[in-house]
């Protein structure tokens, strides 16, 4: 198997609330290929996506029940400590539960986390050890 991750589905409880939140609060566009009940966003590489949690799990083969912490969090870069603390003030400002507010954190960087609808944990983060290329993707090497 090569080293290559092209998606990544969010199973959600209510498809059209994530849907708003994602293309309104977040200012996502979804993709030409989204249908009904699956939105696609193209993002820098990797293709995100949003499924209703029943139907993924079905998929899946396993029960959409469970609560808690999810075991992933999902994270989004940015170019300076000040683009972390102007994204979670944006944020609030449209009513998204902030988890963890911007600040200094163990491994060098500066970052803060918030929740979308279905509680999924995203960290904006400022890493000064991962560069960008000219095409905006974190370039570890």
């Amino acid at each position: 198997m090569r080293q290559h991750l092209h998606l990544i589905t969010l199973g959600v409880r209510d498809f059209k609330r994530s849907y708003e939140f994602y293309t309104k609060t977040l200012g996502w566009k979804p993709s030409s290929a989204s249908q009904d009940d699956v939105a696609f966003f193209q993002t820098s590489g990797v293709v995100f996506a949003i499924y209703p949690r029943e139907k993924l799990a079905e998929d899946a083969l396993v029960s959409p029940e469970g609560s808690g912490f999810s075991r992933i969090t999902l994270a989004y870069n940015t170019r300076s400590e000040s683009e972390v603390d102007e994204i979670i003030k944006d944020l609030k400002s449209k009513g998204v539960k902030i988890i963890k507010e911007p600040q200094k954190v163990f491994w060098g960087g500066y970052s803060s986390y918030f929740a979308d609808p279905d509680d999924y944990r995203w960290e904006v983060a400022y890493n000064p050890f991962f560069p960008f290329d000219g095409n905006g993707n974190l370039k570890l090497e």
